[in-house]
């Protein structure tokens, strides 16, 4: 039904735009937070090496464009109706363009692309990075600076763009010769939609989504020159770097059709605990899709790791910046998918049914690296494998040795968290496809013995992003208004049966350790 005018006075609407690796949505929520309407479509993924993984940026912009459009559309709504819009991205994928031509130089490289794999393990091995730790280590002896703890174990991944742009810069060397006559851009994906839905006027990112690149110094809140001086990436190519609630320009309507602000740029895990209302430090949220992230706020400083915790700002509004801890696990939704082509389940949503239909795993272990080990094992030269199999193992045992491989590499998070940041951390908030298995959110509640909350909105990124644009345009007033909002689907409680699971993880932490260093020794 049509709405009338005085509906769309009293009635206020936030555009929150999610682009990831496999989709692009828009979501339109209200002022109680409620879903209106929301459009997805499907990304074109392109892979044309082995190990490389890209999308076409110019088509992500005629794709956005029909996203936010239909969504519009399919909420009886116009663009008048709407106050702002909230942007939120997958992490570390870049695009470098020219300034002049608005024209990029290769496609948008995702974070999942491997092709600087040789570059990082080629730096991380050199006698350049080896003193530079080093030399952190001293500093820190000395002067017991956080940033120098964190630059002693230094290491370049794959899924930074680092070594990624440096691929870019080797290969392209005219983007260098650009970048010296001032027409070189870099952006992450958040920069290159806003450049082009402002009609080519922002070059601009915001300080969640800069955290996330391995290019960001978290102590300075700048991009590092350490980094670009070391690896010789100018830093002119750089956007600036701004609030992440804000003004960050108007959309142009012959770009997308209609005139709207953004409103707020936020990357995708620091949205998704800004949905969680993960406002306080202690506050841990755990997104659950085709990896585990573990973020946990702790508050105002950035948290120096030497496990492998990862910080970076979790959003910046004006003179308040709020930093996050953050764990990464690979390998959880893969881990299912897996299960299910090999013939272990016949779809993903059963694997809870599956495991609960015996009462224990029957001695059989999983360690779940497909992708090697990250914190706080940090091996990727682990291999995948199954431990302790007998002639009586079946299906149900190795289903639910995986569901609890993923239980225990939460819990090895959670407690590298504690141990590392000394915050008591409070209840824990999932979100994320898996984290609608019962079987496994309750035995990772079990596990730490807390109590973890599942929200009711599936897209937790999106929601974050419609908070922080509607805090910018004035949907809400304050923190306290967007926590009135929150809508819970289940509370596990934690059972107190540690004792009886204490030796179960204690075996699982031995399967982990003969698998580390697997492929470095055969």
């Amino acid at each position: 039904m049509e709405l009338g005018s005085g509906d769309r006075v009293s009635e206020k609407y936030v555009l929150a735009l999610d682009v990831g690796t496999t989709n692009i949505r828009a979501h339109i929520y209200n002022k109680s937070g409620c879903l209106k309407s929301s459009f997805t479509k499907r990304q074109h993924v392109i892979h044309p090496c082995p190990g490389w993984c890209e999308l076409d940026p110019e088509l992500l912009i005629k794709d956005i464009r029909e996203v936010c459009n239909e969504c519009i559309k399919g909420a009886a709504l116009t663009p008048e109706d709407i106050s702002s819009i909230g942007i939120t991205c997958m992490r570390a994928t870049f695009v470098t363009w020219d300034r002049e031509t608005n024209k990029p130089f290769h496609n948008l490289i995702t974070w999942q692309d491997l092709r600087a794999a040789d570059y990082v393990s080629t730096w991380n091995q050199s006698i350049t990075l080896r003193g530079l730790n080093v030399g952190a280590k001293i500093l820190h002896t000395l002067f017991r600076q956080r940033r120098h703890l964190a630059a002693s174990v230094l290491k370049f991944m794959s899924s930074q763009v680092t070594m990624r742009l440096l691929w870019v810069l080797d290969k392209y060397p005219e983007i260098r010769q650009l970048a010296a006559e001032g027409r070189a851009m870099f952006g992450g994906t958040e920069t290159w939609i806003v450049w082009n839905l402002t009609g080519f006027s922002a070059h601009v990112t915001d300080y969640s989504c800069a955290s996330a690149t391995g290019l960001f110094d978290p102590f300075q809140m700048e991009w590092s020159s350490i980094v670009c001086n070391l690896l010789n990436i100018p830093l002119s190519i750089f956007p600036k770097i701004s609030d992440t609630s804000g003004k960050f320009g108007d959309t142009s309507p012959s770009v997308i059709g209609f005139k709207l602000p953004i409103t707020a740029v936020v990357a995708d895990q620091q949205g998704a605990m800004f949905g969680h209302c993960c406002f306080d430090v202690g506050d841990v949220k755990c997104t659950m899709g085709t990896g585990t992230f573990l973020d946990l706020n702790t508050g105002n400083k950035p948290h120096a790791s030497v496990a492998g915790l990862y910080p970076i700002v979790g959003w910046k509004i004006g003179s308040q910046t709020v930093f996050l801890a953050e764990g990464l696990c690979s390998d959880t939704g893969t881990v299912l998918e897996w299960a299910k082509s090999i013939g272990l389940i016949d779809d993903i949503t059963e694997s809870s049914q599956v495991a609960e239909s015996v009462s224990d795993s029957g001695g059989v272990y999983f360690v779940n690296a497909f992708s090697g080990l990250q914190a706080p094992f940090n091996d990727d030269k682990a291999v995948p494998a199954f431990m302790g199999m007998t002639l009586e193992t079946g299906k149900p045992q190795l289903v639910r040795a995986m569901l609890e491989a993923v239980a225990f590499r939460f819990k090895a998070l959670y407690e590298t968290a504690l141990k590392e940041t000394c915050i008591p951390l409070s209840m824990v908030r999932v979100d994320g496809g898996v984290s609608s298995n019962d079987f496994l959110v309750q035995l990772m509640s079990d596990l730490v013995d807390q109590r973890i909350e599942r929200n009711q909105h599936g897209d937790m990124s999106c929601l974050g992003a419609a908070y922080l644009a509607g805090l910018a345009s004035g949907v809400w007033e304050s923190l306290d208004d967007l926590r009135a909002l929150r809508q819970c689907d289940r509370r596990f409680e934690p059972r107190p049966n540690w004792p009886d699971l204490k030796l179960h993880y204690r075996q699982w932490e031995s399967a982990v350790c003969r698998t580390q260093r697997w492929y470095s020794s055969n």
